[in-house]
């Protein structure tokens, strides 16, 4: 032992005794080496306390040593960096580390809510569903505050994020998973063999096991020929090692989610690396060589600091060189719990005790400790410990139920081996039981998947090297790849042996450590009904916590299955589902966060209009063009009004880029078209465009557009901004889930075009300037119509068609001319008066008009509630015509669209406000719809709104109330058309 750290042994471990690392647990200061983790630390000096358990707030400290942990989370790092829940058994130590308990007040050591173990008996299984029905008062005042307060085990930051994450992927055609005996052996054949190989490992070095024990292979030790094999794989250009790297998740078609641990082992990243790294790895095969998690037994008092997995000790004396106590008791039922007992004696501890649940031991499982160094209860067991924050006595019973009490400070407990099978059950797989192994093992494997070593129920060293090898050659052979001749190394014979024993009858024996669920909470479950493993899971949380049953599962399934008098196999498991463990939601969503979540695109005029004093909007994804401020105007509806007017008595220019646009090509896309639009598409001739409504299956809008027919089997289709990419889905499933028999294609050419739309009553004199080879008379380009030329030295598409009531053209530029084209547009355009404005104006003009937008067309309208039930072809069947003719969907009562003009010019009229009968109290009852669209119309001096309204068209001539009490607005209203300028469109028709 060293000083300041008084179970550190003198030496032995792999850790670097020539680099201390300082760091601070609670606020005090402690020193550990590189190589450390946070748990090896704390034990080395000699700090057994490390958490409370959620519900009985009793001590806990570390069961294990890997991500199995229930017991000893952790919040790491201060501010920003705060992380809570972190196993501080996968804490790797770094300089100047600050971890703190968690779920405890006011300290680890004097817990307030211990009162809660005192009151266990009240916390039975289930007790949320009895204790909290009654006063229902009580709920919203008393209960639901209490349980908010009391939920949560650590605390998440409170600021954002500093660091970055980053998702990759990978193709291969091995992915090996798990980088201990098994996984080594399986990646060198794999290597050798010049397949491309990924090897995925959970810990910070290669090797598993064999890192923690003291068996040798071909004479040396375990980690020495780790190292061999590791320093040979990294040399191989095929080979990818990723180690930190856990594989939590399996999907269809061989994609594996991964989570790579880059920078948590530093205080904080380095420039420009990543803190997590989330892969998603699509491999030919798949060799899952994740090892086993060893498993508790149920007995009264076995959640005590002190008590430890057999398995964990030996991780800690032998890879840490941590003594976790001084004077060892071991309850086992397997010959490897022996190996634990031997390792103890080797590195100084005083044993005990060995209690042995089975009556007869194996000599050769005897021979692995000294004969009468310590008391051996063959058949005997533990019944209880004692002891406040840590372990200091147990209680023993032999096989003759003579009782005894050994004082110690550690009690390893073997009760055997469960495979991490997780991943051979993420699709839907179930495992078996295997009685001789006492244990779930794979059974019918995802294709692609083999499992070997440990996690197929193969535990000895020998047994996990061949089974490796016999993957890798399967693997290679299915692939086409020579399996190279590989000599495995000579491994000392070991002992397999246990018996299936899951728990000691007496109170609080626990099952799931964190969640404080006993062996009584599952046999009251199944008492109460809840036979079926899922209902007693959910039941009593057994499970339920952050290790998801890793250490409980088992041991819980056996006392259930006894309390319903079944079999485990009979009983059978729980689902897993993915992720293994826990993964950050910033690593899954990697750079895609704030302004990055969803990326923001420009139209190709965008520079321009930045340039030309524009204030931008977003839009979706888009940032547009809100309007274009001159020089002396006051604030915004200045520059707004202005804009409108000179659309309405010159002529405009604005920016329609982000409107969506579509190819149909084909010569199925007209019939398709005439599928997905409520009205007729086919019979349009090219050159010719038609304003297009399309429908949901339920009936209802889904939106609107113009569709442009530029020959027999190419159609241009555009939509609104917001559903572009809705459209674009929907035309896709239409077309292969629907009505696959056509020969359609489509294309997203939204970027391909910079889409500008000359409005006004100027605009064909503009047009005629800028394209004096081009016939742009009504004759030649009506209404409704298109052509192909050339303005500027530039191959453009015009159509000619309004969004604002006033005599229109919207040009087609390809988006890298876009730029440059604007500016000799508005040079051209000067002499006219061209003014640019922007989605403000053109809300105004559209309004003005009674054209439909967002707030219309928002998901509940139908086409008749929007005065378009016309278009709604008859004689054809489209998406949604069955359902539009539903009752309640023609009801001549439905709220339709309206005009609302108030009675006083001077009064404001705002999007959202509700309408009522004048003279009638605001309430429910009264409420007949709201304003969905409104704006101040320069051209009529008046406030101007479009609404539904119950009853639609047949209100005109009524008044009505805005009432808008958020905003203090209530405004009499005139209910008028909802076309408010030029209702007979002599304008835009010309």
């Amino acid at each position: 032992m060293t000083a300041g750290a008084p179970n550190r042994l003198a030496a032995g471990g792999l850790i670097d005794r020539e680099r201390p690392v300082a760091f601070r647990f609670d606020g005090r200061s402690y020193q550990g080496f590189q190589g450390d983790s946070l748990a090896s630390a704390l034990l080395a000096s000699g700090v057994r306390l490390m958490g409370r358990s959620f519900k009985h707030h009793r001590p806990r400290g570390v069961w294990g040593a890997g991500s199995e942990e229930p017991n000893a989370l952790m919040e790491l790092r201060t501010g920003a960096r705060r992380e809570p829940n972190t196993r501080a058994t996968q804490i790797e130590l770094f300089d100047g580390l600050e971890a703190a308990s968690q779920n405890r007040w006011p300290s680890l050591q004097f817990d307030a809510m211990a009162v809660n173990s005192l009151l266990s008996p009240v916390f039975a299984a289930g007790f949320y569903y009895k204790t909290f029905m009654w006063p229902a008062s009580f709920w919203e005042k008393v209960y639901e505050p209490l349980i908010r307060r009391a939920a949560g085990l650590g605390r998440a930051a409170e600021a954002p994020d500093p660091d970055s994450y980053e998702r990759r992927r990978l193709f291969c055609d091995v992915l090996i998973v798990g980088g201990g005996a098994t996984g080594l052996i399986a990646a060198l054949a794999a290597g050798r063999a010049g397949a491309r190989v990924v090897l995925c490992e959970e810990e910070p070095i290669l090797g598993g096991r064999l890192n923690c024990e003291t068996e040798r292979l071909d004479g040396r030790p375990g980690s020495e020929w780790v190292r061999s094999i590791a320093d040979e794989l990294a040399a191989l250009d095929n080979v990818t090692l990723l180690t930190r790297t856990t594989v939590f998740g399996l999907f269809d078609h061989g994609v594996h989610s991964a989570l790579e641990r880059v920078a948590d082992h530093k205080p904080a990243p380095d420039p420009f690396e990543p803190r997590q790294r989330y892969w998603q790895i699509v491999a030919k095969r798949t060799i899952l060589a994740a090892g086993a998690i060893e498993r508790p037994i149920a007995f009264p008092g076995n959640d005590r600091p002190g008590v430890m997995s057999a398995a964990a000790v030996r991780v800690y004396l032998n890879r840490y060189a941590v003594a976790p106590g001084r004077r060892m008791v071991l309850f086992t039922a397997t010959d490897d719990g022996w190996r634990t007992a031997r390792d103890a004696l080797a590195a100084g501890i005083s044993l005990e005790a060995v209690v042995d649940v089975r009556p007869d031991v194996p000599d050769a499982v005897r021979a692995l400790i000294p004969a009468g160094s310590t008391r051996v209860l063959a058949g005997g067991r533990v019944t209880g410990t004692h002891g406040y924050l840590g372990l200091q006595a147990a209680d023993l019973v032999d096989a003759s139920g003579k009782s005894l009490r050994v004082d110690c400070d550690l009690l390893a407990v073997s009760g055997g081996w469960n495979p991490t099978l997780h991943l051979t059950a993420h699709l839907g797989h179930k495992p078996r039981w295997d009685e001789s192994r006492a244990a779930f093992v794979p059974d019918a494997l995802p294709p692609g998947l083999s499992a070997a070593g440990a996690a197929r129920g193969a535990f000895t060293l020998g047994e996990c090297l061949s089974s490796g090898a016999e993957a890798a050659a399967a693997a290679l052979g299915d692939l086409g790849y020579p399996s190279p001749n590989l000599p495995l190394p000579k491994t000392e014979r070991e002992a397999g042996g246990l018996a299936a024993f899951f728990a000691v009858p007496g109170k609080k024996a626990y099952l799931d450590f964190q969640h404080d669920v006993t062996a009584d909470d599952v046999a009251l479950a199944a008492r109460e009904g809840f036979r079926s493993v899922e209902h007693a899971k959910r039941y009593t949380t057994m499970g339920m916590a952050t290790d998801q049953g890793k250490t409980s599962s088992v041991a819980g399934l056996a006392v259930l299955a006894e309390a319903t008098a079944r079999t485990i196999a009979q009983t059978g498991t729980t689902v897993f589902r993915p992720p293994y463990t826990p993964v950050a939601i910033g690593a899954i969503a990697g750079s895609h966060r704030g302004r990055h979540f969803r990326p923001t695109r420009t139209t190709p005029l965008h520079d321009w209009a930045s340039a030309n004093g524009a204030s931008f909007v977003e839009v979706g994804p888009w940032l547009r063009a809100e309007w274009y401020a001159r020089p002396g105007e006051k604030g915004w509806r200045d520059s707004v009004d202005r804009e409108a007017l000179a659309v309405r008595a010159g002529v405009g220019v604005c920016d329609v880029s982000t409107l969506g646009k579509i190819e149909a090509v084909g010569p199925g896309a007209a019939a398709l078209l005439d599928f997905v639009y409520a009205n007729t598409m086919s019979s349009l001739k090219p050159g010719r465009l038609r304003y297009g409504l399309m429908l949901r299956e339920d009936g209802f809008v889904m939106d609107d557009g113009v569709v442009a027919r530029l020959a027999e089997d190419r159609f241009f289709i555009t939509t609104t901004t917001a559903n572009a990419g809705k459209v674009m889905q929907h035309l896709e499933f239409c077309h292969q889930v629907h009505r696959p028999d056509l020969d359609v294609s489509f294309l997203s050419v939204t970027d391909r075009w910079a889409q500008m739309s000359i409005a006004g009553p100027r605009s064909r004199d503009l047009l005629a300037s800028i394209a004096p080879g081009t016939d742009v008379s009504d004759a030649a380009l009506p209404h409704m119509s298109m052509l192909e030329t050339v303005i500027f030295g530039v191959p453009v598409r015009l159509y000619r068609m309004s969004f604002s009531g006033e005599r229109a053209y919207e040009i087609g530029v390809p988006a890298d001319l876009g730029h440059a084209f604007m500016e000799r547009l508005m040079e051209a355009g000067a002499p006219f008066g061209l003014t640019p404005y922007g989605t403000e104006a053109l809300g105004v003009l559209r309004i003005e008009k009674g054209h439909v937008g967002g707030g219309e067309i928002n998901g509940q309208t139908t086409a008749g509630d929007l005065g378009l039930g016309g278009m709604m072809a008859k004689g054809k069947d489209f998406i949604g015509r069955a359902l539009a003719g539903r009752p309640a969907l023609v009801d001549p009562m439905r709220p339709g669209l309206v005009g609302l003009k108030p009675k006083d010019p001077a009064a404001t009229l705002r999007a959202g406000s509700h309408l009522l009968p004048p003279d009638v109290a605001p309430s429910i009852e009264a409420d007949q719809g709201y304003v969905t669209s409104a704006c101040f119309s320069p051209t009529l001096s008046s406030s101007i709104a479009l609404a539904l309204m119950r009853g639609g068209r047949t209100r005109i001539g009524e008044t009505v109330r805005a009432f808008d009490p958020v905003r203090g607005g209530d405004v009499l209203c005139d209910v008028v058309h909802p076309v408010f300028v030029d209702p007979e469109g002599g304008r835009a028709r010309g």
